[in-house]
C-alpha cells in the first residue's frame, strides 16, 4: 500500500471519529436528559482526544513526509489539506485540546441554564474559562501559521479570509445600512399592514408542514431526521444529517424559515462528492461558504412572489387560517431594528454580525473582561441599531456559539449572505425558468445549479475560488447591496 493510501485510510478512520462525536453533539442538543452532560462532555474529550493522537501519529507524520503529490488534482488537494490539519493538529499539546473540549463542554451546559434565567454571572467564570483556553490556542496556532490569533480561529472555519478582508467589508456595510435602514422603514411605514392570522398554530401540525416543506426542497428523509432544539442547527454526517428547529405557536414562520435555512446547510452536506467522502477535500468548503448554502434557501428563495405564491395557500389548507401571500410578504421582507440575531431581518442581521465579530476580537486579545461582555454589547447594540436588550438573555447570552467555543465563526455569516446574493444572481442568469418552478415549490432546478457549482466541489476550491467559478468574480459586497436595495428600497404603493 503506498504511503498516500495509508494516508486515505487514516483520514477516514479520524474522519468516523468525529462523526460519532458529531451524533453526540446533536444528541446532547435534542434528546440528552439533563443528567447526562457531565458524562457527554467527557465522551467528546476523549473523541476529541483520540483523533488528535491519530492525526498526530508518528506513522502519520512518516507517511506525510514521505508521500509526492499524486498528480491528480482532487488528490493533490486531499495532501494539501491533510498536511494543513496535521499542521494544525501538531501545534496543540493534547492536553489542552481535551481540555478544552471539556470547558467547551461545561460551557455550553451551564449556559442553557443561564440563557433561561438571563443569569449571566452563573456562566461567566466558564466562559471566562472557554476564552483563556481558546487564547492559549490561538497563540500557538497563530505562531504556526504565520497568522494573527485571531485569524487562526476564524480559518478554522473558513480558511483563506481573515480579520483584514472582514474588516472593509463590515464597515462599508456600516455606511449602507446608516443610510439605507432608515430609508427602508419610512417606506414600511408607508404601506397598509397586513398582519397573519392569530394564532395558535399547533406545533404538531407546524412540524408535519415543516417536514412536507423541507422534503420538497429535496431533502431526502431516508437520510434525515427533523427534531427539537434550544437553537436551530444542522449536524450529523452526510449520509445521516440531522436539522433541528423551535416552535412558537403563535409564530409559524419562525420555524418554517429555520427547517428551510438548516435545510440549505443539509442539501449541501448531502451533495458533498461522495468520492471522497471522510476525506479532507470531500468536506465543506467551509462556514462561509455553508451559510451561503442554508441563506440562497431561506433568504433569497423562500421570500420570492413566486415562493410565497406557492406557500400562502398551502398555509391556508394546512392551519384553517386565511393566509395570503401579501400577509407573508410583509412579515418575511420587513426591516425592523431586534435585538435578536436569529430574528434578526436580511438588512440588520449583519450589523448583529458586526458586534459579535468586533467582541470577540476584544475578547480574545483581553482588551475586553469577560465580566465587562454584558455592558459592551449592551453599548453596541445602541450604536449599531439604536436599540437596547432588556436583559442578558436577549443580549449576550441570546447565541450558543462562544459557550460552545466557537469563535470565530461569526464572520461567516455575513460573508455567506453576501456570497447567496452573488450566487443567486449567477443562478438567475443560468435558470431563466427560475421563478416558475419556485412557484411550485420546486427548488431542483437552483440545488441541481447549485450541486454542480458548490456542492460537488468539496473542499477542492477555497470560498473567492468558488464563487469565481460560479459567478465570475470574488466575494462582491455589491450584489448584496444591489439586493437589498431592490428587495426594501422598491416597493410598489
Amino acid at each position: 500500500m503506498s504511503a498516500y493510501a495509508r494516508l486515505e485510510q487514516r483520514f477516514a478512520r479520524i474522519a468516523t471519529l468525529n462523526e460519532a462525536a458529531a451524533m453526540l453533539g446533536w444528541d446532547a442538543a435534542a434528546m440528552m436528559p439533563p443528567g447526562g452532560a457531565a458524562a457527554r462532555g467527557e465522551q467528546l474529550a476523549v473523541l476529541a482526544g483520540l483523533s488528535h493522537e491519530l492525526l498526530t501519529s508518528p506513522a502519520m507524520a512518516d507517511d506525510l513526509a514521505g508521500t509526492t503529490p499524486p498528480g491528480d488534482p482532487w488528490q493533490d488537494r486531499n495532501l494539501e489539506l491533510m498536511r494543513e490539519a496535521h499542521q494544525r493538529a501538531t501545534a496543540l499539546p493534547g492536553e489542552l485540546v481535551e481540555a478544552t473540549s471539556r470547558a467547551n463542554s461545561r460551557c455550553e451546559t451551564l449556559w442553557r441554564g443561564a440563557r433561561e434565567t438571563a443569569d449571566f454571572p452563573a456562566v461567566r467564570d466558564a466562559l471566562t474559562q472557554v476564552f483563556a483556553l481558546a487564547r492559549e490556542a490561538a497563540g500557538i496556532l497563530g505562531e504556526v501559521l504565520g497568522l494573527s490569533p485571531y485569524d487562526a480561529l476564524m480559518a478554522q472555519y473558513q480558511r483563506g479570509v481573515g480579520s483584514a478582508d472582514v474588516t472593509p467589508i463590515f464597515e462599508r456595510y456600516e455606511s449602507f445600512l446608516q443610510v439605507s435602514l432608515p430609508q427602508a422603514e419610512a417606506l414600511r411605514r408607508r404601506r397598509a399592514h397586513e398582519a397573519l392570522p392569530p394564532g395558535p398554530y399547533p406545533e404538531a401540525i407546524q412540524e408535519g408542514l415543516c417536514q412536507r416543506l423541507s422534503a420538497v426542497a429535496g431533502l431526502d428523509y431516508h437520510h434525515a431526521r427533523l427534531d427539537r432544539s434550544a437553537h436551530p442547527f444542522c449536524g450529523g454526517t452526510p449520509q445521516d444529517v440531522r436539522i433541528t428547529t423551535r416552535y412558537d405557536e403563535d409564530d409559524p414562520l419562525s420555524a418554517i424559515t429555520g427547517v428551510l435555512h438548516e435545510t440549505g446547510h443539509a442539501l449541501y452536506e448531502r451533495g458533498l462528492p461522495g468520492g471522497y467522502a471522510r476525506q479532507p477535500v470531500g468536506e465543506a468548503a467551509g462556514m462561509a461558504v455553508h451559510e451561503s448554502q442554508s441563506l440562497i434557501i431561506e433568504m433569497q428563495a423562500l421570500r420570492t412572489d413566486a415562493y410565497l405564491g406557492y406557500l400562502a395557500p398551502l398555509m391556508h389548507a394546512t392551519f384553517g387560517k386565511p393566509v395570503t401571500q401579501g400577509q407573508l410578504a410583509q412579515r418575511l421582507r420587513h426591516v425592523r431594528r431586534s435585538c435578536i440575531r436569529v430574528e434578526a431581518d436580511e438588512m440588520t442581521y449583519p450589523a448583529h454580525v458586526i458586534l459579535r465579530f468586533r467582541l470577540e476580537q476584544a475578547l480574545l486579545s483581553g482588551d475586553l473582561a469577560v465580566g465587562d461582555l454584558p455592558g459592551a454589547w449592551n453599548d453596541g447594540m445602541r450604536r449599531l441599531l439604536g436599540v437596547t436588550p432588556r436583559d442578558d438573555a436577549q443580549g449576550c447570552l441570546q447565541d450558543i456559539h462562544w459557550y460552545d467555543g466557537a469563535i470565530g465563526y461569526f464572520p461567516s455569516y455575513t460573508l455567506g449572505a453576501m456570497a447567496a446574493a452573488q450566487l443567486m444572481a449567477a443562478a438567475r442568469r443560468a435558470l431563466p425558468e427560475l421563478d416558475r418552478t419556485l412557484a411550485q415549490g420546486d427548488f431542483s432546478p437552483l440545488n441541481g445549479w447549485l450541486g454542480t457549482q458548490i456542492h460537488a466541489q468539496g473542499a477542492r476550491l477555497g470560498f473567492n475560488e468558488l464563487l469565481m467559478a460560479a459567478t465570475g468574480e470574488r466575494l462582491n459586497p455589491a450584489a448584496f447591496e444591489a439586493h437589498l436595495t431592490e428587495r426594501y428600497l422598491k416597493f410598489d404603493f
